[in-house]
Protein backbone atom coordinates (compact mmCIF):
# COMPACT_ATOMS: atom_id res chain seq x y z
CA UNK A 1 0.00 0.00 0.00
CA UNK A 2 1.23 3.41 -1.32
CA UNK A 3 0.24 4.88 1.98
CA UNK A 4 3.24 2.23 4.29
CA UNK A 5 5.67 4.58 2.48
CA UNK A 6 5.21 8.35 3.32
CA UNK A 7 8.57 9.86 4.67
CA UNK A 8 7.92 11.28 8.10
CA UNK A 9 5.12 8.75 9.00
CA UNK A 10 5.00 6.70 11.68
CA UNK A 11 3.84 3.21 10.95
CA UNK A 12 3.30 0.68 14.08
CA UNK A 13 4.58 -2.93 13.40
CA UNK A 14 1.10 -4.66 14.24
CA UNK A 15 1.24 -8.10 16.78
CA UNK A 16 4.01 -6.56 19.37
CA UNK A 17 3.52 -5.77 23.12
CA UNK A 18 6.73 -3.40 22.91
CA UNK A 19 5.79 -0.71 20.88
CA UNK A 20 7.63 -0.47 17.50
CA UNK A 21 7.28 1.97 14.99
CA UNK A 22 8.57 2.24 10.83
CA UNK A 23 9.37 5.61 10.25
CA UNK A 24 10.53 5.90 6.29
CA UNK A 25 13.26 8.25 5.26
CA UNK A 26 13.58 11.03 2.61
CA UNK A 27 15.70 9.17 0.59
CA UNK A 28 14.18 6.89 -1.68
CA UNK A 29 16.42 5.96 -5.02
CA UNK A 30 17.40 3.18 -7.25
CA UNK A 31 19.52 1.74 -3.96
CA UNK A 32 17.51 2.47 -1.14
CA UNK A 33 14.05 1.94 -2.30
CA UNK A 34 11.47 4.02 -1.21
CA UNK A 35 14.02 4.83 1.60
CA UNK A 36 15.84 3.80 4.73
CA UNK A 37 13.38 2.82 7.44
CA UNK A 38 14.41 4.04 11.34
CA UNK A 39 12.67 2.26 14.05
CA UNK A 40 11.32 3.76 17.43
CA UNK A 41 11.24 0.82 20.04
CA UNK A 42 10.01 1.47 23.56
CA UNK A 43 6.77 3.48 25.14
CA UNK A 44 7.99 5.30 27.95
CA UNK A 45 11.86 4.81 27.61
CA UNK A 46 12.88 4.05 23.98
CA UNK A 47 15.19 3.17 21.54
CA UNK A 48 16.42 3.80 18.30
CA UNK A 49 17.52 1.99 15.25
CA UNK A 50 18.74 3.34 11.99
CA UNK A 51 18.79 7.25 12.39
CA UNK A 52 19.81 6.77 8.66
CA UNK A 53 21.40 9.52 6.33
CA UNK A 54 22.80 13.00 7.67
CA UNK A 55 19.08 14.55 6.62
CA UNK A 56 17.94 17.29 9.36
CA UNK A 57 14.48 17.20 8.56
CA UNK A 58 14.41 13.09 9.13
CA UNK A 59 15.94 13.82 12.25
CA UNK A 60 13.87 15.98 13.14
CA UNK A 61 10.62 14.35 12.58
CA UNK A 62 12.23 11.28 15.11
CA UNK A 63 12.68 13.91 17.81
CA UNK A 64 9.10 14.70 17.23
CA UNK A 65 7.90 11.27 17.50
CA UNK A 66 10.42 10.91 20.60
CA UNK A 67 8.86 13.82 22.03
CA UNK A 68 11.12 14.41 25.06
CA UNK A 69 11.35 11.03 25.92
CA UNK A 70 14.76 9.60 27.28
CA UNK A 71 16.40 7.38 24.54
CA UNK A 72 18.33 4.31 25.92
CA UNK A 73 20.20 3.90 23.10
CA UNK A 74 20.41 3.98 19.15
CA UNK A 75 21.51 0.90 17.25
CA UNK A 76 22.82 0.98 14.21
CA UNK A 77 23.16 -2.04 12.21
CA UNK A 78 26.55 -0.70 9.59
CA UNK A 79 28.01 2.55 8.09
CA UNK A 80 26.57 3.04 4.84
CA UNK A 81 25.87 6.67 4.21
CA UNK A 82 21.95 5.90 4.55
CA UNK A 83 22.43 4.50 7.80
CA UNK A 84 24.57 6.09 10.32
CA UNK A 85 25.07 9.77 9.48
CA UNK A 86 22.01 10.32 11.11
CA UNK A 87 23.56 9.07 14.10
CA UNK A 88 25.32 12.66 14.86
CA UNK A 89 22.52 14.64 13.91
CA UNK A 90 20.53 12.79 16.67
CA UNK A 91 23.16 13.11 19.42
CA UNK A 92 23.23 16.73 19.61
CA UNK A 93 19.74 16.34 21.03
CA UNK A 94 20.01 13.44 22.85
CA UNK A 95 22.32 12.00 25.66
CA UNK A 96 22.74 8.21 25.21
CA UNK A 97 24.83 5.46 24.33
CA UNK A 98 25.28 4.42 20.56
CA UNK A 99 26.32 0.85 19.90
CA UNK A 100 27.32 -0.82 16.46
CA UNK A 101 30.52 -1.30 14.78
CA UNK A 102 32.92 1.24 13.48
CA UNK A 103 33.77 1.56 9.54
CA UNK A 104 36.15 -0.89 8.40
CA UNK A 105 39.46 1.02 7.76
CA UNK A 106 39.61 1.95 4.40
CA UNK A 107 36.41 0.78 3.58
CA UNK A 108 34.79 4.38 2.51
CA UNK A 109 31.99 3.67 5.22
CA UNK A 110 30.96 6.96 7.43
CA UNK A 111 34.05 8.08 9.47
CA UNK A 112 31.71 9.90 11.85
CA UNK A 113 30.15 6.67 13.46
CA UNK A 114 31.61 6.19 16.50
CA UNK A 115 29.67 3.47 18.90
CA UNK A 116 30.22 4.24 22.72
CA UNK A 117 32.12 1.25 23.54
CA UNK A 118 32.95 -2.60 22.07
CA UNK A 119 30.41 -4.58 21.47
CA UNK A 120 30.04 -8.24 21.45
CA UNK A 121 27.86 -10.68 18.92
CA UNK A 122 25.58 -12.16 21.78
CA UNK A 123 24.89 -9.71 24.33
CA UNK A 124 22.02 -8.23 25.13
CA UNK A 125 21.21 -4.62 25.39
CA UNK A 126 18.74 -3.33 28.37
CA UNK A 127 16.91 -0.52 27.82
CA UNK A 128 14.27 0.09 30.33
CA UNK A 129 11.34 -2.51 30.14
CA UNK A 130 12.97 -4.31 26.74
CA UNK A 131 16.57 -6.24 26.11
CA UNK A 132 17.87 -6.30 22.73
CA UNK A 133 20.22 -9.10 21.16
CA UNK A 134 23.01 -8.14 18.74
CA UNK A 135 23.45 -10.32 16.39
CA UNK A 136 26.70 -9.39 14.27
CA UNK A 137 25.79 -10.64 10.70
CA UNK A 138 28.88 -10.02 8.29
CA UNK A 139 27.96 -10.47 4.57
CA UNK A 140 27.06 -6.94 3.10
CA UNK A 141 29.64 -5.50 4.87
CA UNK A 142 31.83 -6.71 7.81
CA UNK A 143 30.31 -4.68 10.60
CA UNK A 144 26.53 -5.57 9.90
CA UNK A 145 24.57 -6.42 12.99
CA UNK A 146 21.24 -7.08 12.80
CA UNK A 147 19.56 -6.63 16.39
CA UNK A 148 16.65 -8.87 18.11
CA UNK A 149 13.81 -7.18 20.11
CA UNK A 150 14.29 -10.53 22.54
CA UNK A 151 10.65 -11.61 23.75
CA UNK A 152 8.79 -10.10 20.33
CA UNK A 153 10.59 -11.41 17.86
CA UNK A 154 11.42 -8.63 16.13
CA UNK A 155 14.65 -8.70 13.97
CA UNK A 156 15.97 -5.45 12.53
CA UNK A 157 17.83 -6.79 9.89
CA UNK A 158 19.56 -3.30 8.26
CA UNK A 159 20.48 -4.43 4.86
CA UNK A 160 20.83 -8.30 5.57
CA UNK A 161 17.41 -8.70 4.66
CA UNK A 162 15.33 -6.23 2.50
CA UNK A 163 11.78 -6.96 1.53
CA UNK A 164 11.36 -7.00 -2.17
CA UNK A 165 14.82 -7.45 -3.02
CA UNK A 166 18.28 -8.82 -1.87
CA UNK A 167 20.94 -6.97 -0.76
CA UNK A 168 24.16 -6.61 -2.76
CA UNK A 169 27.29 -8.21 -1.27
CA UNK A 170 30.39 -5.52 -1.56
CA UNK A 171 33.53 -7.28 -1.71
CA UNK A 172 36.37 -6.95 -0.41
CA UNK A 173 34.94 -5.99 2.68
CA UNK A 174 31.64 -7.86 2.21
CA UNK A 175 31.88 -11.68 1.96
CA UNK A 176 29.66 -14.20 0.16
CA UNK A 177 30.26 -17.04 2.62
CA UNK A 178 30.23 -15.37 5.53
CA UNK A 179 26.55 -14.05 4.24
CA UNK A 180 25.04 -17.16 3.62
CA UNK A 181 26.82 -18.26 7.15
CA UNK A 182 24.66 -15.15 8.58
CA UNK A 183 21.91 -16.22 7.13
CA UNK A 184 21.81 -19.66 8.72
CA UNK A 185 22.89 -18.70 12.29
CA UNK A 186 19.60 -16.36 12.29
CA UNK A 187 17.36 -19.59 11.52
CA UNK A 188 18.62 -20.95 15.57
CA UNK A 189 16.49 -17.21 16.35
CA UNK A 190 13.15 -17.33 17.86
CA UNK A 191 11.53 -14.68 15.16
CA UNK A 192 8.12 -13.55 14.31
CA UNK A 193 8.94 -10.32 12.39
CA UNK A 194 11.36 -9.05 10.68
CA UNK A 195 11.63 -5.74 10.29
CA UNK A 196 14.13 -4.27 7.27
CA UNK A 197 16.03 -0.93 6.37
CA UNK A 198 14.10 -1.27 2.92
CA UNK A 199 10.63 -1.75 2.46
CA UNK A 200 7.93 -3.05 4.71
CA UNK A 201 8.01 -5.47 7.57
CA UNK A 202 7.72 -8.99 7.39
CA UNK A 203 5.54 -11.41 9.16
CA UNK A 204 7.35 -15.03 7.78
CA UNK A 205 10.70 -14.60 9.01
CA UNK A 206 12.26 -17.88 8.58
CA UNK A 207 10.24 -18.49 5.10
CA UNK A 208 12.50 -15.10 4.20
CA UNK A 209 15.67 -16.54 5.08
CA UNK A 210 15.11 -19.61 3.16
CA UNK A 211 13.87 -17.74 0.09
CA UNK A 212 17.14 -15.37 0.45
CA UNK A 213 19.57 -18.87 0.33
CA UNK A 214 18.09 -20.70 -2.36
CA UNK A 215 18.25 -17.63 -4.67
CA UNK A 216 21.66 -16.77 -3.45
CA UNK A 217 22.49 -20.92 -4.15
CA UNK A 218 20.37 -20.26 -7.51
CA UNK A 219 22.88 -17.76 -9.14
CA UNK A 220 25.80 -19.90 -7.73
CA UNK A 221 24.39 -22.64 -9.75
CA UNK A 222 23.72 -20.30 -12.71
CA UNK A 223 27.75 -18.84 -12.39
CA UNK A 224 28.88 -22.72 -12.38
CA UNK A 225 26.20 -23.40 -15.59
CA UNK A 226 27.80 -20.36 -17.68
CA UNK A 227 31.08 -21.06 -17.07
CA UNK A 228 30.89 -25.32 -17.73
CA UNK A 229 28.97 -24.21 -21.18
CA UNK A 230 31.78 -21.83 -22.79
CA UNK A 231 34.69 -24.03 -21.03
CA UNK A 232 35.85 -25.04 -24.57
CA UNK A 233 36.34 -21.59 -25.54
CA UNK A 234 38.53 -20.39 -22.60
CA UNK A 235 38.13 -17.69 -19.82
CA UNK A 236 35.32 -15.12 -20.15
CA UNK A 237 35.71 -12.13 -19.02
CA UNK A 238 33.83 -10.76 -15.79
CA UNK A 239 31.95 -8.37 -17.75
CA UNK A 240 30.25 -10.83 -20.36
CA UNK A 241 30.24 -13.39 -17.38
CA UNK A 242 28.01 -10.43 -15.43
CA UNK A 243 25.65 -9.64 -18.27
CA UNK A 244 24.90 -13.85 -19.04
CA UNK A 245 24.34 -14.47 -15.24
CA UNK A 246 22.30 -11.26 -14.22
CA UNK A 247 20.11 -12.00 -17.90
CA UNK A 248 16.88 -11.39 -15.53
CA UNK A 249 18.03 -7.79 -14.31
CA UNK A 250 17.95 -4.59 -15.36
CA UNK A 251 20.63 -2.21 -17.17
CA UNK A 252 21.00 0.11 -14.75
CA UNK A 253 21.73 -2.53 -11.75
CA UNK A 254 24.54 -4.68 -13.43
CA UNK A 255 27.24 -2.57 -11.69
CA UNK A 256 25.66 -3.35 -8.63
CA UNK A 257 25.03 -7.38 -9.89
CA UNK A 258 28.56 -7.21 -10.63
CA UNK A 259 29.96 -6.74 -6.72
CA UNK A 260 27.59 -9.71 -5.97
CA UNK A 261 29.27 -11.50 -8.80
CA UNK A 262 32.50 -11.16 -7.76
CA UNK A 263 31.66 -12.35 -4.31
CA UNK A 264 30.33 -15.57 -5.39
CA UNK A 265 33.32 -15.82 -7.97
CA UNK A 266 35.46 -15.17 -4.67
CA UNK A 267 33.90 -18.04 -2.58
CA UNK A 268 33.89 -20.60 -5.44
CA UNK A 269 37.67 -19.87 -6.32
CA UNK A 270 38.21 -20.66 -2.45
CA UNK A 271 35.68 -24.25 -2.65
CA UNK A 272 38.68 -24.83 -6.05
CA UNK A 273 35.57 -24.18 -8.52
CA UNK A 274 36.64 -21.88 -10.46
CA UNK A 275 40.01 -20.03 -11.55
CA UNK A 276 40.34 -16.32 -12.80
CA UNK A 277 42.92 -16.09 -15.74
CA UNK A 278 44.49 -12.95 -17.05
CA UNK A 279 41.35 -12.86 -19.54
CA UNK A 280 38.76 -13.53 -17.29
CA UNK A 281 37.10 -16.83 -15.38
CA UNK A 282 37.12 -20.36 -15.97
CA UNK A 283 35.82 -23.27 -14.70
CA UNK A 284 38.80 -25.20 -12.65
CA UNK A 285 39.96 -27.69 -14.89
CA UNK A 286 42.45 -30.78 -14.26
CA UNK A 287 45.14 -28.12 -15.44
CA UNK A 288 44.58 -26.09 -12.41
CA UNK A 289 44.82 -28.81 -10.07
Amino acid sequence: MQEDFIAGKPVPVVGTNIPVLRVLGNNAGPMTGPGTNSYIVGSDRLAVVDPGPADAEHIARLLDIIDGRPVEAVFVTHTHGDHSPGTALLLRHIDTQVVGLPAPQGSGQDPSFTPSRRYEDGESIGCADFAIKLLHTPGHVSNHFCFLLKGEGVLFTGDHILEGTTPVILPPDGNMRDYLNSLQRLKSETLRFIAPAHGRVMSKPYQEIEKLLRHRLRRESKIRRVLADSFAFGAIPIEALNRQVYDDVPEHLLPWAMKTLQAHLIKLAEDGEVVEHQTGWLQRGPQDS
